[in-house]
């Protein structure tokens, strides 16, 4: 046994635990929502870097992590909404052992103190002396009871994010998301998922830093129809982030993430917004673009900052 496997078997004493998985969809699929009893999750990106892990709190599951070793950053956490919860906040951060070894317990450890790096997740030695919060994409301001508040504080739920974003305009986002929901969808059942897409630098050259925060939710009544569904979509500074359907974020997340097709809700949950003549006008204007990604980007960048 080598002398880092032995410190994530000490280390590994908290109640928290995560849980890498062949598939989510059927090891933890109540945080993925069901439109017309179909069940939905966002698209599982292919390759061996893209790890499924059920996030769990002593025996309950609190919630879905797709994650990127590679970049050593979530894709996205998925998760229900019910309702503001007043939970209060931890310090101590975990990492998976998992990642490092499957053959190791899946019970989260705490952030090593001088542990200055891991093979395939970030650790909290990469974000000391740097600009950017360990930006949450589960988030506790969502959780649903103070269990799930502490299972958010692993790395793999947490994204390098612009400090004046994470505390800014992303923050507002994460307010009225949770005023929208339990003005509409009280009573009946919400699911958010919230990603990042990866930018161009990185953390202590290790942890790729996230050029966008996007996420979406899908509020679903009693018969499983869809009675609420919105996206939004910010670059990784404190610019106004833009709101618009989940039909035209998926739109943009295929371009951004290079994929054919991307699916925050398995192309359900459309529901069409106003705003969405612009987006959809911004793309039909960049097909004709030599480079398709580069050109949308510049769109976002704009509308963003005269928001």
């Amino acid at each position: 046994m080598n002398f880092l496997t032995l410190v994530l078997l000490l280390l590994a004493l908290s109640g928290c635990s995560s849980e890498v998985v062949a598939d989510f969809k059927k090891t933890c699929p109540d945080f993925f929502a069901n439109p017309e009893g179909t069940l939905s999750p966002p698209t599982v990106f292919t390759g061996d870097n893209y790890k499924q892990i059920c996030q769990i709190l002593g025996n309950t599951y609190e919630y879905a992590t797709l994650y990127d070793t590679a970049n050593k950053i979530p894709v996205y956490s998925a998760y229900k909404f019910e309702g503001l919860m007043g939970c209060k906040r931890q310090s101590n951060w975990y990492i998976e052992p998992q990642l490092e070894d499957r053959n190791l317990d899946r019970k989260m450890a705490y952030g090593i103190c001088g542990l200055t790096q891991l093979a395939y997740q970030a650790v909290n030695e990469d974000y000391k002396d740097s600009d950017y919060d360990r930006g949450h994409l589960a988030p506790v301001y969502h959780a649903r009871s103070q269990h799930c508040s502490d299972a958010t504080f692993t790395l793999t739920n947490a994204a390098p994010q612009n400090r004046s974003f994470n505390r800014g305009q992303w923050k507002k986002t994460e307010e009225a998301v949770a005023k929208t929901l339990k003005e509409k969808c009280e009573g009946n059942s919400a699911y958010i998922v919230t990603g990042v897409v990866p930018g161009t630098d990185k953390l202590k050259n290790r942890v790729r830093i996230p050029s966008y925060f996007w996420t979406a939710y899908c509020c679903l009544d009693n018969n499983q129809r869809v009675k609420a569904a919105s996206g939004f979509i910010g670059g990784n500074i404190n610019n106004q982030v833009q709101e618009m359907s989940v039909g035209a974020l998926d739109a943009i997340l295929s371009i951004l993430y290079d994929q054919k097709v991307f699916k925050v809700f398995g192309g359900m949950c459309n529901e069409f917004n106003f705003g969405d003549f612009y987006w959809f006008s911004v793309l039909e204007a960049c097909q004709t673009s030599q480079n398709m990604k580069e050109c949308f980007e510049m769109f976002i960048k704009n509308r963003s900052q005269k928001s």
